[in-house]
């Protein structure tokens, strides 16, 4: 069966759009907004403003991975080189199988920093606010900025090997 142009257009378009709103607000993210707001912010001020940040980048982000799943499935399946799930049988499909594994591995990490360090950042940051002990913050800090800078990798890896996979 063949994929109709218009479909096929639509999934390309689409998942150059949601790649950019993803991989862009990282790269924003972790190269501009949080490096000048460390630089000038105290820490509750700071956790306040990334939380301002994380909830409106977060959905734009998560609806960007469904968009991505499903626009990719459809080029996917519409490449003359895609021979089955799971079948590696030509440079195309090693570099969309790893492409995948490491998508997988950017949701996993955005899942642990929006569901995991930034919920504990927020709890911290107000219980400094309230002037009780929050020694854990700077520590979430760093594993947030560890975890961002990491997705921003693994964002650009992910375009290399499309890349690698559309030159095969």
């Amino acid at each position: 069966m063949n994929t109709p142009t218009w479909a096929l257009t639509s999934a390309y378009w689409l998942h150059m759009l949601a790649t950019v709103i993803w991989i862009g607000g990282l790269a924003i993210l972790t190269l501009l907004v949080i490096p000048a707001a460390r630089k000038i912010l105290d820490e509750i001020t700071y956790a306040t403003f990334l939380e301002n940040v994380q909830r409106r980048l977060d959905p734009l982000a998560w609806f960007s991975v469904v968009v991505l799943l499903g626009s990719g499935m459809l080029q996917m399946s519409a490449n003359p080189n895609y021979d089955g799930f799971l079948a590696v049988n030509n440079p195309w499909g090693w570099a969309i199988l790893v492409k995948h594994i490491v998508f997988g591995l950017m949701v996993l990490s955005s899942g642990y920093v929006t569901w995991g360090i930034m919920p504990s950042m927020r709890r911290a940051a107000f219980r400094q606010a309230r002037h009780q002990d929050a020694p854990e913050i700077a520590s979430f800090q760093k594993r947030e900025w560890l975890f961002l800078r990491l997705n921003l990798t693994l964002g650009i890896i992910v375009l290399a090997l499309t890349a690698l996979a559309r030159a095969s």
